[in-house]
């Protein structure tokens, strides 16, 4: 039956890698994180005349660096003068040489986002009228590449070697002890350390190429590995090697001194010494067991860390709540993940005088099932957190990447359920197995008198234990022909102690291949072997999944960044329309519910009075109430400014404010304070042709 079971096994892992390779190469460029939320000129737009400077505005805050914003004219020239700079909040502007000639620019930018992840794109307005550029704006995200792809295969190596190393490890110390003198569950839990480590450090290498130039040449660049170590990513990275230094103690300890049994010696002169006391051994057990569990819960805490801090969780609503529920996701799924492959390699690859008893599988059982629980929690709250709207489910590629993570959860839980059904008729038939082998056990030693006769090679045949008679072996049993029984000898001759050993390991092998036989003739343990194999293929793919999902633009950014783009549209359309003035200014404060859209009208947007009205909204689109909202006019070509407006209070989410004087026609500046709680404020601009 197992030559029959390991091909199979080697085909299933093998389609589940390629499917795994096959999503992670699917992941694509658009790994955004940071989503442009608006800008100034916008894109597409077309001015009378030259800007003084470029604002963008993300949805979250971003790390500059020289060449972040850069703008080019037709020939792809640069224009800009300066280092890009923030203004306000999530706005970044980068100053530009006066006097510009008409023409079509190009405004690219290349910046990382707050979660660590690289932000690349590029737009074009124009001065007077379009022209011709030889300027592309095409493949500027930079996951896209040799590079980007490499990166995205070790995160995803990192986080199955987490998974691997800290759910084997937990399912040695909490469901089967006996695994730690178990080779390849060792392994197993050694080759988790040895692929994190790796991955860290090619994580580590490849991160200044990665939000960068992409270039493989640019891999080993000392100076870009020097920069990327003052970033919060590079930090993560160094803090999860000296984290694994540690683990590595931790595993040589669960591998060593723990999985040593306790010792006993005995005189040279064969006197028998005072063995150790059995309660002082269990005693020492479990303060190395506590120890263990203590220290590798905060280890694998750490590590969990290490990635709550530089992605997702560090960013956005909520953070400080999120990161704490991120840890307690990863150390579940490690829990879940990690236990069902080392429950698999002791299904299939323990030996046969150490199989994972029934005792172990029903308490990996209530390990798993506690740690759905806690990923069912954990994972709606975050789904809440970086979605926000239920049309995001499916509206964004975020919501479809996470119902396709839902459903293979589901499928999961499922065979995990069947896993369930087979642990418990195994652990009805462990005491009748074990009966039948301890009654073998008794009339192989000889209880009734009768010998065993076996095969040992050669022709020759053996007779082991008859009991009251020592063994005796037919054929050239070593002896002289001329000897006689009860002849004294002096001693055994070579050739008998010998011919004894190869009986004593004849005999051992066959004993550990028929238990052997007898373990995989059983069919609940056979049906547990194939559900626990389903359970791991499916994780495989999960895994990669959630990897894809990690390198992708949360939803509710992506929605955010859709909302400015069409209320941008909107705006340009209404100006185009009726003469009156429509700004649309996204912002965020940075307190809780912080972030919204601003729209101010201006009708009819000339010279002498004018009506104001100001509307606030969440990014999906519903009118909210703030403390405060104030408006400033300021015409920076002829000194004039800042006039202050202050509207009042009409409705939710409506300001107006009648009889707004604009003295003078040009282009005015238009900043709008938004105040969300006591502390929480911010300033947002645009500049707009009035008169």
């Amino acid at each position: 039956m197992t030559q029959t079971i390991a091909p199979r096994v080697r085909t299933v892992v093998l389609l589940l890698l390629a499917a795994a390779c096959a999503l992670l190469a699917g992941a694509g460029p658009a790994s955004a994180h940071a989503a442009v939320t608006g800008s100034d000129p916008g894109q597409g737009a077309v001015v009378d005349k030259a800007p003084a400077r470029i604002t963008l505005t993300f949805s979250e805050q971003v790390a500059l660096s020289d060449d972040s914003l850069r703008v080019l004219d037709p020939e792809g020239k640069r224009v800009d003068t300066a280092k890009p700079a923030g203004v306000t909040g999530t706005t970044y502007a980068v100053p530009l040489h006066s006097g510009l000639p008409d023409g079509t620019y190009t405004v690219a930018y290349q910046v990382v986002s707050a979660d660590s992840h690289p932000v690349a794109g590029a737009y074009t307005f124009s001065i007077g009228a379009p022209s011709k550029t030889s300027v592309s704006v095409s493949g500027q995200s930079t996951d896209d590449g040799v590079v980007g792809w490499l990166y995205g295969f070790g995160r995803y190596v990192s986080y199955a070697g987490f998974i691997v190393m800290a759910g084997g490890a937990a399912f040695v110390l909490a469901c089967w002890r006996r695994g730690a003198g178990v080779r390849p569950v060792q392994r197993f839990v050694v080759s988790g350390w040895v692929a994190l480590t790796a991955s860290t450090l090619a994580l580590l290498l490849l991160r200044g190429s990665f939000t960068g130039s992409g270039k493989v040449s640019d891999i080993f660049d000392l100076s870009l590995l020097g920069q990327v170590l003052q970033t919060k990513s590079g930090a993560a990275l160094v803090s999860r090697l000296l984290l694994l230094a540690a683990a590595a103690l931790f595993i040589a300890v669960l591998f060593g001194a723990y999985a040593r049994p306790s010792p006993t010696t005995t005189p040279p002169d064969g006197a028998s010494r005072r063995q150790p006391d059995p309660s002082e051994d269990a005693e020492e057990k479990r303060d190395l067991t506590f120890g263990l569990s203590i220290g590798g819960v905060v280890v694998a805490a750490g590590l969990a860390a290490s990635w709550a801090m530089s992605e997702h969780a560090s960013v956005g609503l909520q953070a400080g709540i999120a990161m704490p529920v991120d840890v307690l996701h990863l150390l579940a799924v490690a829990a879940w993940l990690g236990g069902l492959g080392a429950l698999l390699v002791a299904l299939y690859r323990a030996p046969a005088d150490t199989p994972v008893d029934a005792p172990a599988v029903r308490r990996f059982s209530q390990v798993a099932f506690g740690s759905v629980l806690a990923l069912i929690a954990t994972g709606t709250y975050q789904s809440w957190r970086q979605l926000g709207t239920w049309s995001a489910f499916t509206d964004t590629r975020y919501g479809q990447l996470l119902l396709a993570k839902i459903a293979l959860v589901v499928v999961l839980v499922g065979v995990a359920w069947i896993s369930r059904r087979w642990t418990g008729r195994l652990a009805r038939t462990v005491p009748v197995e074990a009966s039948a082998v301890r009654e073998k056990e008794r009339v192989g030693a000889g209880a009734d008198g009768a010998g065993e006769t076996a095969v040992v090679g050669d022709g020759e045949t053996a007779v082991v234990g008859d009991g009251d008679a020592p063994a005796e072996v037919e054929g050239d049993t070593g002896l002289d022909t001329d000897e006689q029984p009860g002849t004294e000898s002096a001693g055994p001759e070579p050739a008998d102690s010998e011919r004894a050993a190869q009986l004593a390991r004849q005999q051992a092998a066959r004993d550990a291949a028929q238990r052997k036989r007898a373990r995989d003739a059983d069919p609940n343990r056979f049906g547990l072997r194939r559900s626990v194999l389903a359970e791991a293929g499916i994780a495989v793919v999960l895994l990669a999944v959630t990897t894809v999902l990690t390198q992708t633009e949360p939803g509710r950014t992506e929605q955010e960044a859709k909302a400015a783009t069409a209320a941008s549209a909107s705006s340009s359309a209404d100006e185009g329309a009726s003469g009156a003035l429509t700004l649309n200014m996204p912002f965020d404060t940075g307190g809780e519910d912080g972030k919204g859209i601003v729209t101010i009208d201006v009708d009819p947007a000339r010279v002498g009075g004018n009506e104001m009205h100001v509307y606030v909204e969440r990014p999906n689109g519903r009118a909210f109430d703030i403390p405060e909202v104030k408006v400033e006019f300021t015409l920076k070509a002829k000194d004039i400014g800042p006039l202050p407006v202050v509207p009042d209070h009409i409705a939710t989410g409506h300001w107006s404010a009648n009889g707004v004087q604009i003295p003078m026609a040009g282009d005015w500046q238009v900043d709008v304070t938004v105040r969300t709680s006591d502390i929480d404020e911010v300033t947002v601009s645009k500049n707009a042709q009035i008169g």
